[in-house]
């Protein structure tokens, strides 16, 4: 059955409701983790997607009820519109946590790609403002960098993302004096203490894998609990960023799983 977008309330000043997606895992679990997920599209998408993400229903059929919020046609996706329509969301997740999963569901954020760079902005936002409240994090080849300047960025010319990387940072930043900002750009961020615990995933043939685990290392030296997971090179895993599947979707589901487990702990 396709799932269709509805709207939910967010109270956010330039819109009082937001385009949200449910996917719900198929048997009943006691208290399934709530996930709120930022998809990608390289700050280019500005209109709700009528395609389901693979990676949603994957993380549902590993047990989680996921929330796909539509934060780029709310915020036009710029920053920090961007952000305040994640953490906005995630406030209401907390707020409906009961009626969605139950009292003991664990709240975490989700999103690959520029998704991934607004889900690691809005964990750095939750530490600052709702203390407490999220579980996790999982960041799946996070944008993050915006000078482009690591050595795995090189690759990206061989997968036809570098232009399309380059023009989705400037429409992101555009308007916003400079990309230092913790929350535009998590990679520069020089207090990473208390934020969430992370699962951080990318492949070694990923052009974003070098500011991935660039931010992973830095999360772990900062105390924060990381795991991580690299595929090896010729998994496909680059097929996330035109939103497709692959071998590698059920061990990402294995890895979601076990990062569970240990936020349980």
């Amino acid at each position: 059955m396709e799932m269709r977008w509805e709207q939910v309330e967010v109270g956010l000043p330039a819109a009082g409701t937001m385009p949200v997606r449910f996917y719900r895992p198929p048997g009943k679990e006691k208290a399934p983790p709530l996930v709120l997920y930022l998809r990608g599209g390289a700050f280019q998408q500005d209109e709700p997607a009528e395609r389901e993400t693979p990676i949603a229903h994957a993380l549902a059929e590993s047990g989680a009820v996921v929330v796909e919020a539509d934060y780029a046609s709310i915020s036009q996706n710029m920053f920090p519109g961007a952000v305040e329509c994640g953490l906005a969301t995630l406030r209401c997740l907390a707020a409906k946590r009961r009626q969605i999963g139950s009292a003991r569901s664990p709240i975490l954020v989700a999103g690959e790609e520029a998704g991934g760079n607004v889900a690691a902005g809005v964990a750095l936002k939750a530490r600052d403002q709702m203390p407490g409240v999220l579980a996790g994090q999982v960041l799946l080849s996070p944008l993050i960098d915006p000078t482009m300047s690591s050595v795995s960025i090189r690759k990206a010319d061989a997968i036809g993302m570098r232009e399309r990387w380059s023009d989705g940072w400037m429409h992101y930043l555009r308007g916003f004096c400079g990309f230092t900002h913790p929350y535009a750009a998590p990679c520069m961020c020089s207090r990473l203490s208390a934020v969430a615990p992370a699962l951080v995933v990318t492949a070694e043939d990923d052009p974003l894998r070098d500011e991935t685990l660039g931010y992973a290392d830095r999360l772990a030296e900062a105390g924060v609990k990381v795991r991580r997971h690299v595929f090896p090179q010729g998994s496909g895993w680059a097929g996330i960023y035109n939103e497709e599947d692959g071998a590698w979707l059920s061990e990402l589901c294995r890895q979601f799983r076990l990062f569970v487990q240990e936020l349980r702990r």
